[in-house]
């Protein structure tokens, strides 16, 4: 049995809760928050004790971004293995310390924390990061009629979502460093407008700088033991699009759009989806707002008749060597019906667009591909209502690890991720989503607020973690 506890128990832990109870081989074992209430689990007020008295095998971080990174150093300090929510860090650094430590900022009162708790063993965590793609995708030509993806829906593997790290794998507990006591712990100067020098717009003065970011990094990127709760490409639809993109059917792919999710959540499918790893970008962007009915929320329909102000974020990226994307979000669209979600995938031989696909699979023919999603539970289908698979023709896409377990969408994938976390700690898979790779989708969202609140173009930097 695998266990871990969170820090917090709102509505993005009480799901990893509730998962974890479906779940075989994984158990939540108690909750850090700030005052004990009647829960469905222990609770603690200090995630030091919550260690001593459950001895969990990571850390599931659920808290506010300004809490975030206190969470994970004393986490690391602890020994203990850290899946933090997104995103992981404030752009501007903010350690407010739990009860159990005073200077989370000192890496000896943060080492000290470990003194008498059990040893956690991770002496071959190098053995974790080694890149094992979970799908057979593109010839090393990159030409169309590479072979056809295997099954996805390996609950382990997930390393084919992001560029490998390099430099990860080290063992023991981390060097933990306060920020910005020594020359370049910080990184490399922040992001830059076009026409300024380097810097002018960076962490130190700039509305949207990355000083949290890189003080994050700079405190625990070495320790390998931080992982990001990135779990849109793992959701069933995105997850066999990018099957069907890796499968080489459009060729390379060379544009990506995005209008359904926002910040490092559609930076995260843009990246997965062009296959750029951590690549700088130049960012343009512009902002407008208009009425727009908002039905529903977080608690359900708000029954609102009047529009309300939406403000409407559209930018383009470009990656170099002709990878761009377009990034369009309006405020509330993630949970607005009234906006179609789209996602567009270009390539050199046809385009995915949502669930069809545009391709040449012979001289002188155009095909149009359907991905085609297999739901049980309807008409006359007794077996309850499901996702079973997505096809694109007669070849499996996705297929649901968790059938017969009527998750949603977003279920499936933090399931998933949550199965990847527990078999990286156990050293049966490679980690699943590292800090790298989700500081670098922060990194980005940053850009596009900079080019947008700015009106001007934004080049971002090669950062310490790139």
């Amino acid at each position: 049995m695998t266990s871990f506890v969170l820090a917090g128990f709102g509505f993005r832990a009480a799901t990893y809760y509730r998962l974890a109870q479906a779940l075989p081989g994984l158990e939540c074992v108690g909750a850090v928050v700030r005052t004990s209430r009647p829960m469905p689990l222990p609770t603690f007020t200090s995630l030091a004790e919550c260690v001593r008295q459950t001895h969990p095998d990571f850390l599931v971080t659920a808290v506010p971004p300004s809490a975030n990174p206190t969470f994970i150093l004393e986490a690391i300090a602890l020994n203990l293995p850290v899946l933090a929510e997104t995103p992981p860090a404030n752009p501007a650094p903010q350690f407010t310390a739990p009860t159990s430590i005073t200077t989370p900022s000192s890496a000896t009162a943060l080492h000290s924390l470990a003194a008498g708790l059990p040893p956690k063993d991770f002496s071959d965590i190098s053995a974790l990061t080694s890149r094992r793609e979970p799908w057979t995708t593109v010839s090393e030509s990159g030409s169309p009629g590479s072979p056809e993806p295997e099954t996805v829906g390996d609950k382990s593997d997930l390393s084919g979502l992001w560029a490998p790290e390099t430099g990860s794998g080290k063992s023991g507990l981390p060097a933990l460093r306060a920020p910005g006591t020594a020359s370049g712990e910080n990184g490399p100067p922040g992001l830059r407008t076009s026409g300024t020098a380097s810097g002018e717009n960076g962490a130190a003065g700039g509305e949207y700088g990355l000083a949290g970011l890189r003080a994050l990094w700079a405190a625990v990127g070495d320790s390998g033991m931080v992982q990001v709760a990135e779990q849109y490409l793992l959701m069933p639809s995105h997850a066999a699009r990018l099957a069907a993109v890796r499968s080489g059917i459009i060729g390379a792919a060379t544009q990506v759009h995005v209008s359904s999710t926002q910040q490092h959540h559609a930076i995260s499918l843009i990246r997965g989806m062009l296959g750029v790893g951590r690549a700088v970008a130049t960012v343009r962007a512009v902002r407008t707002t208009a009425p727009l009915l908002a039905p529903l929320d977080r608690s359900g329909w708000t029954d609102d008749p009047l529009p309300r102000a939406a403000t409407t974020t559209i930018a383009t990226v470009d990656f170099g060597d002709g990878r761009s994307a377009v990034y369009d979000f309006t405020s509330g669209q993630t949970r607005n019906l009234l906006r179609h979600r789209r996602l567009l995938v270009r390539g050199t031989h046809g385009e995915l667009h949502d669930d069809d696909i545009v391709h040449m699979p012979a001289p002188r023919t155009i095909a149009r591909t359907p991905l085609i999603r297999r739901q049980s539970g309807h008409d006359l289908d007794l077996n309850g209502f499901d996702t079973e698979t997505i096809l694109c023709g007669d070849r499996v896409l996705y297929r649901n690890p968790y059938p017969g377990h009527r998750f949603n969408d977003d279920e499936i994938a933090t399931a998933t991720l949550l199965d990847a976390m527990a078999a990286w700690v156990r050293g049966e898979g490679p980690p699943p989503y590292p800090l790298a790779e989700g500081l670098q989708d922060q990194a980005l969202a940053l850009a596009v607020e900079e080019a947008a609140g700015a009106g001007r173009e934004v080049v971002t930097a090669a950062e310490a973690w790139t």
